[in-house]
């Protein structure tokens, strides 16, 4: 269960789930600001089938996309998508009742090939060990690793400038007590994976960081809640060469951000951080660029050249926000409530870690997903797989005429 969606919990119902305008008062920079964007959403319910899954694989959260070929162009036919997940529950299911013998590992994968959600285009995979029984793709063994921990995962790209490598961040977690809230998140590492196959995985490297950190302002910080690469061989529309690594802030679940060029992306001394005036070195010196967000999210461009901050509003709460931005920094605008999770009224769950999938959407338009839990969720999975899987929306935006 993911140490994000509890550490927010209590931030979301402090906070209640108020509403607030759809329309965004903010506008481009530019001599001839843009005109503010309006937004209309629906559910995908085509998307949310396809994690519905009665056999092996049947339920996760953190979930990220990740185009295998690095391009992240929209909508493009025959694509290869990576899915990456944290918590996975494996085991056979009838009338959504999950069976004995059900097991968790803390991480798993899918592929799918090209953009049409239909079943037959997306196999699950979960390690196994030498008796066949499921265990977690990826476990921690670097120099930061304790006895104990376990990886969550956190997004991922593949660089095109490191001969097609594939880099994922990983969250160091472990237990802090018995309750089913007691876990912590601290160092964060970097999976390393040259050959991103089925036979690819089981050769990665893992690379020690101090990217999760404790700052005496702002509360825990780590990085990989998102990645933008804004970069010309990425597709990106207005590419500046960079990618942007974004982070959270515990304290006010504050965004926070970093960037390199990829070709550097392993040399984390010579990463910048954004301090709310200019890039600069060292992590310590990083400053929130906004507020209220939830611990994954995803960064966008527009095809006029804005940037969408995607997230639930409060890390956990039944509103979707989107927030207008400027740049892959922002300023970022007031939020925009696009999306009224309809579970938390309907079955009692609570949803979190909404994000956008940019190369699964139709230009002008969003695929996002999110998750949702429970407050009692070791019992509740026993007896309802439905309330673990990853739900979809579809959110369009257009100028207001």
């Amino acid at each position: 269960m993911r140490a994000g969606a509890f550490l927010a919990l209590a931030a979301a119902m402090i906070s209640g789930f108020s509403s607030q305008k759809i329309i965004n008062d903010s506008t481009h920079a530019s001599t001839e600001p843009l005109k503010p964007l309006i937004f209309t959403s629906e559910s995908a319910p085509e998307w949310t089938a396809l994690m519905e899954r009665t056999s092996g694989w049947f339920g996760a959260d953190g979930i990220f996309s990740i185009p295998l070929d690095g391009k992240e162009e929209q909508h493009v036919k025959g694509k290869k998508t990576l899915f990456i997940f944290s918590d996975t529950y494996i085991g056979e299911v009838k009338n959504n009742v999950p069976q004995p013998g059900n097991v968790m590992v803390n991480n798993s994968i899918a592929r799918m090939s090209g953009n049409i959600p239909k079943k037959s285009a997306i196999i699950f995979e979960y390690n196994t060990d030498k008796t066949g029984n499921p265990v977690s793709y990826f476990i921690p063994d670097n120099s930061n690793s304790k006895d104990g921990e376990y990886f969550w995962l956190g997004d991922g790209f593949v660089n095109q400038e490191k001969k097609n490598t594939l880099y994922i961040f990983a969250y160091h977690v472990h237990k802090t007590g018995s309750n089913v809230f007691d876990f912590e998140a601290t160092n964060v590492a970097l999976l390393k994976v040259k050959n991103p196959t089925s036979e690819g995985f089981s050769h990665y490297e893992q690379i020690a960081t101090d990217l999760g950190f404790v700052h005496p302002v702002y509360g825990r910080i780590y990085f990989g809640s998102g990645i933008l690469v804004n970069t010309k061989k990425a597709k990106a529309p207005l590419p500046d060469g960079y990618v942007y690594i974004y982070g959270i802030a515990e304290g006010a679940k504050s965004l926070i951000a970093a960037r390199i060029k990829p070709a550097d992306f392993e040399k984390i001394n010579e990463w910048t951080f954004w301090n709310g005036e200019k890039w600069i070195e060292g992590k310590e010196n990083v400053a929130p660029v906004t507020h209220g967000i939830s611990n994954e999210l995803s960064v966008t461009p527009t095809e006029d050249g804005r940037y969408l901050l995607t997230f639930t509003v409060m890390g956990i709460s039944d509103k979707i926000g989107i927030r207008v931005g400027d740049s892959p920094i922002g300023p970022f605008g007031e939020i925009n409530e696009v999306y009224t999770c309809p579970e938390y009224k309907e079955k009692g769950l609570l949803p979190y870690n909404s994000k956008a999938h940019y190369h699964l959407s139709k230009p002008g338009e969003l695929l996002i997903s999110y998750n949702t839990i429970t407050l009692n969720f070791w019992e509740d999975i026993q007896k309802d797989a439905t309330i673990y899987h990853p739900r979809f929306i579809k959110v369009a935006y257009k100028q207001k005429e």
